[in-house]
């Protein structure tokens, strides 16, 4: 293992130069907004490490994915900005990477980063949703004194575009309040709740996306249980397969356009996490280019 290659999945120059790759990889370490475990800015590179040891052949998919080029950019220097400042380097490093035809996947990070991306992504996409994956419904109009904290992306989100909402099983009155009266309609939510009594939840799902989705993923939607790695824990999220399951069909039905993957908080000596988040990375833009070179 060349312990100086930092890229995704260790790749070479061959299947990981910019000019040659169909995806990008966009580190963003942030962790300004975090209200309770503290850590999220070492995810990106916690992901980036975990993926240097695994299998680069998908037997699910029977295929080797990173032939399609997975280019993978320094991470933002964002330590130092404002939230503002963030949303908007995010934004206008989203847009120069579709601007020169690349697919885009940013790693968190707290979940603010996403705001960023989906609002790049709304000016080439104008009739993009969300899928947003979560434990919690992040519908606050603002959280400690900040409209673009890490409680507040979805709501910020539904300001740009309709957002479908999937594993949610927290949130406060406030947010119950707006989810009841929003007057624009744009926020579907599916909790684990629904899912339980809804053997249909995803074809739900599916049928309440657009035809071009954006995917934005933290990783609490999961059980604690198998990720325990995030900055706030919420039992009784939904599983591995579960949550594949539901991506697959959406690709399938959908264009996915652009992902990230946010909120993994490392815990040192404890990998099960951080590999899980590169795995998932890595099935996902299989089911999105499934048979693609």
């Amino acid at each position: 293992m060349d312990e100086k290659n930092k890229n995704f999945i260790a790749l070479t120059d061959e299947y990981a130069s910019y000019k040659k790759s169909k995806v990008a990889i966009m580190q963003v370490p942030y962790d300004k907004t975090t209200t309770y475990i503290h850590g999220t800015s070492k995810g990106p590179s916690a992901i980036i490490d975990a993926s240097r040891y695994m299998e680069l052949y998908d037997d699910e998919l029977n295929q080797e994915t990173f032939r399609i080029g997975i280019y993978t950019a320094e991470p933002l220097d964002v330590a130092k900005l404002s939230s503002e400042e963030m949303v908007e380097k995010v934004c206008v490093s989203t847009a120069e990477l579709l601007k020169a035809g690349k697919f885009p996947v940013i790693l968190g990070g707290e979940h603010s980063v996403s705001i960023g991306a989906v609002k790049a992504f709304k000016e080439v996409y104008p009739n993009i949703s969300v899928l947003h994956l979560d434990a919690h419904y992040d519908l606050r109009d603002e959280y400690f004194g900040s409209k673009l904290n890490h409680g507040c992306i979805a709501r910020r989100i539904s300001e740009i575009c309709p957002v479908v909402q999937v594993g949610t099983r927290s949130m406060s009155k406030e947010e119950k309040d707006f989810l009841a009266s929003q007057p624009n309609g744009k926020v579907k939510s599916i909790s684990v709740y629904d899912i339980l009594d809804t053997p249909m939840w995803k074809d739900k799902t599916t049928n309440a996306l657009s035809e071009n989705v954006y995917v934005t993923i933290d990783l609490d939607v999961f059980d604690p249980a198998i990720v325990p790695a995030v900055g706030t824990p919420e039992p009784g999220g939904i599983g591995w397969y579960e949550t594949l399951d539901l991506l697959r069909d959406v690709s399938k039905d959908k264009k996915i356009v652009g992902f990230d993957v946010v909120e993994l908080c490392p815990i040192e000596g404890q990998i099960t996490s951080d590999f899980l988040a590169a795995k998932l990375i890595y099935r996902l833009l299989g089911y999105i280019f499934s048979g693609k070179k």
